[in-house]
């Protein structure tokens, strides 16, 4: 039976010098279909499914990469009962701000050029330089704590870079690819109501580049192409706390065991969320209930200790160090057309 927990011993995850490396989770995922059902991986430009052959011949398919998995877990604190956790940021754009994004979907965090082109662009300027003046990374925390969680490089601007706390990817092992293919008929002939000639009819079916063709007004074969996978092996998802990364947040002037504790607190809440199962068009995962998922402590020594994270334990861990800690105020910023041209 894996160990139970107190928050005393996870506080040491943040504070011991010497403490553990990392947690780990090992979860197992079926489709919805079971066991050998057809699931259908993301599409990559110019490569198709991003597909490796390992050396003994057995391939291994990416179904959600770190950086989809981190944009489909941060939005979860948009929602009761995490959101009270961090700073609820939106920012108005549209005429007469009648539209708004949450921070929470802006692809590249505090770095992103949403940020850079609103309100909110000098504090997060600030914040970073502060970072990279002396390490102190309680501005960020304030501003946008989920930006040490998932990460965050401010690429366009000041450099500063911070590595993801949270790592989560799901792998499908021993793939087979399938394929599939597909023919449009029309509901009518319009050639004989005379919308175009029989001629023309005849020359541009079969033409994916043809006028009828693209508008849907004539037959359109669509073939070989691809048609998901098939996992022999078991689809896994993989989530990584880096508990060394997270220790090498400092917090200047604040408590720097507060501010670290209070990113954990969030990483921890981030990392045991159940997993969004719908990732795509055919995809659609869900935990194997028959594999109990594993999360491990790794020492330094390497060596592991199986442990019990329930979601009882790890949010009333993330709401108190929050509450120790201050989470930052919620703000509701415009988006600056003015900001947005000079930044281009």
């Amino acid at each position: 039976m894996p160990d139970a927990l107190s928050q005393e011993t996870i506080n040491t995850w943040a504070d011991a010098e010497k403490g553990p490396v990392a947690l780990h989770l090992k979860q197992k995922l079926l489709p919805v279909e079971g066991e050998g059902g057809v699931i259908f991986p993301p599409t990559y430009a110019d490569i198709g499914y991003n597909i490796d052959t390992l050396s003994d011949g057995s391939k291994v398919a990416t179904i959600d990469s770190v950086g989809s998995q981190a944009n489909r877990m941060e939005p979860i604190f948009k929602r009761e009962p995490y959101s009270s956790l961090v700073p609820q940021i939106d920012i108005k754009y549209g005429d007469e701000g009648a539209r708004n994004v949450s921070i929470f979907e802006v692809g590249h965090r505090l770095g992103d050029a949403l940020i850079r082109s609103s309100e909110l662009g000098n504090k997060a300027k600030k914040a970073f330089e502060a970072f990279l003046d002396s390490g102190d990374a309680s501005a960020l925390a304030k501003l946008a704590p989920t930006s040490l969680v998932f990460g965050v490089w401010d690429s366009r601007d000041t450099h500063a870079k911070l590595p993801r706390i949270v790592q989560s990817v799901i792998r499908a092992w021993d793939v087979e690819e399938l394929h599939r293919s597909a023919q449009y008929n029309p509901p009518i002939d319009y050639a004989a109501l005379e919308v175009f000639s029989e001629e023309d009819k005849t020359k541009d079916e079969g033409d994916p580049k043809s006028p009828l063709a693209k508008r849907g007004f004539v037959h359109f074969p669509s073939g070989k192409a691809l048609g998901g996978v098939v996992a022999r092996g078991p689809i896994q998802r993989d989530v990584t706390v880096n508990l060394v990364a997270l220790r090498r947040l400092h917090g200047g002037s604040q408590n720097g065991h507060a501010l670290r504790r209070y990113i954990l607190g969030l990483s921890l809440v981030a990392a045991t969320s159940p997993p969004e199962p719908f990732l795509r068009q055919g995809c659609l995962l869900v935990p194997d209930v028959e594999t109990r998922p594993q999360w491990n402590v790794i020492a330094c020594d390497g060596s592991r200790q199986e442990v019990e994270l329930t979601e009882d334990l790890v949010c009333g861990y993330a709401s108190t160090v929050a509450k120790t800690f201050g989470v930052g105020k919620n703000e509701s910023v415009s988006f600056d057309k003015k900001l947005a041209k000079a930044d281009v």
